[in-house]
């Protein structure tokens, strides 16, 4: 395994969206095969199998082939949250990582086939719930991003819907949350 710099964005939203993670620490022994098999868990085998795996250190656990990315679980955390992400959805990463404006050319596809978990539907920085709120959490699903958030301004922003729904809407940060279900 080596240390990769093209992915620093990355580790930059994982740190920022899910507290607790900063530490960058994993326990001493980290079965890396596991990791890499978890990561692969977000998304169809079919995307999986040749995307590159990145662990939450911005270490490259295996290269790839077709221009996705697979994160595994972070080691701290609700819930089993690994993700694959396009090449559209590292850029729009990177912009918000960097709270820039995203440079979405095309539609952009993510995969959290094992759920996922959000602070806030409407702040795209808030680390944590409002005092009195739970964690927003959703099933299996699909992100979407497009070139113009405009075209999501009037979809749902109900995460309990299990319907599509808008999370970060009348942001630049506005993406569609498609639940996927058996």
């Amino acid at each position: 395994m080596r240390r990769i710099s093209p992915k620093p964005v990355l580790l930059t939203l994982i740190l920022a969206a899910y507290p607790g993670v900063a530490s960058g620490q994993h326990p001493p022994a980290v079965d890396w095969e596991a990791e890499i098999k978890n990561a692969m868990s977000a998304a169809p085998s079919a995307i999986a199998q040749d995307a590159a795996v990145i662990d939450w250190d911005n270490t490259e656990l295996r290269a790839g082939t077709n221009g996705w990315t697979c994160l595994p679980d972070p080691p701290q955390g609700p819930g089993d949250t690994p993700m694959c992400q396009d090449s559209q959805w590292v850029k729009w990463t990177d912009a918000w990582a960097n709270k820039q404006d995203p440079d979405v050319t095309a539609l952009g596809i993510a995969y959290m086939l094992q759920g996922g978990f959000a602070a806030s539907n409407t702040d795209p920085y808030a680390t944590e719930p409002v005092p009195g709120d739970e964690w927003i959490t959703h099933g299996p699903h699909i992100l979407i991003i497009v070139p113009d958030v405009e075209a999501l301004k009037n979809l749902p922003t109900d995460p309990a819907s299990n319907r599509p729904w808008v999370m970060w809407q009348g942001t630049r940060y506005a993406h569609l949350h498609v639940p996927v279900t058996n």
